[in-house]
């Protein structure tokens, strides 16, 4: 029988040196440098996050890439927390998938939910779905749903895995496989499957028999909140279902932003 993933405690964040210190900042720019573990199997990067950070979480959205991560870190005995966040506009599908998750591998999965006090001034003065009328309005509900909450779970973390890929989108060309994360400044942001193309994830999927979101099967190649997200045809890009009434080429919440895709601030009026 497969052992489940140990569960770490939340602790203080340490006053420990980055691994990235030994690095000149002309070398690092803002990722970290490329050689830091490029080439080496999500397995390998994994099994080293876990020796260098011994605060470590798995931030998983419940697609495909983090349903690998969380089978990988279970069969190598790799002990995270696995936290995925709850926005509120969550299909039903994402949260039976949920389940499927924890008694699949006998784990805790910590659902973080948004500040019920942001929400409701969201919704008071933008409305219920003000993502329809602008992107700036969108990115505003990200952040409230998404990115505030993340920024809470993670302290006292040292560092987090993350499923994102290069070949998802343009705006994910240029991911790291380990970088200093500028979102949350002392942390570290680690994505083993960063050089992995989608046939690999689902190769791996069927390979090992990894419980997969539903809405795979129903023609979705990118899954987020319910009215956000739509099923994708032949051809299209992996994000095209995601906020796809936007022209903006930019399909991104906010979570993984670059210095090089990162929109301007919002301006928030009195």
């Amino acid at each position: 029988m497969r052992s489940a993933l140990p569960i770490l405690q939340s602790l203080e964040r340490s006053e420990s040196p980055s691994v990235f210190n030994r690095y000149p900042r002309s070398l690092m720019g803002s990722p970290a440098p490329p050689e830091i573990m490029s080439g080496e199997s999500p397995e390998a990067v994994m099994l080293w996050a876990h020796s260098k950070f011994p605060r470590l979480a798995l931030v998983a959205s419940l697609q495909a890439e983090s349903s690998v991560l969380i089978d990988m870190a279970s069969r190598a005995g790799i002990g995270v927390r696995v936290i995925t966040l709850d926005t509120g506009r969550l299909p039903q599908e994402t949260h039976d998938m949920i389940d499927r998750v924890r008694d699949r591998y006998r784990i805790s999965v910590d659902v973080i939910v948004p500040d019920a006090a942001d929400v409701k001034q969201l919704v008071h003065e933008h409305g219920t779905n003000p993502f329809y009328r602008s992107p700036d309005l969108r990115r505003l509900c990200c952040e409230v749903r998404k990115s505030r909450p993340l920024a809470g779970a993670l302290i006292g973390f040292d560092a987090w895995l993350t499923g994102v890929r290069r070949q998802q989108a343009s705006t994910r060309s240029e991911t790291q496989v380990v970088a200093e994360d500028l979102e949350h400044p002392g942390l570290t942001k680690v994505a083993p499957l960063a050089a992995w193309s989608k046939d690999q994830v689902w190769s791996y999927i069927h390979e090992h028999d990894v419980p997969y979101h539903s809405l795979y099967d129903r023609g979705y190649t990118s899954i987020g909140c319910a009215p956000c997200t739509r099923a994708t045809s032949a051809g299209e890009d992996e994000r095209a279902g995601r906020w796809w009434w936007e022209n903006d080429e930019v399909k991104e919440c906010g979570l993984h932003w670059t210095p090089d895709n990162r929109p301007l601030p919002i301006v928030h009026h009195e």
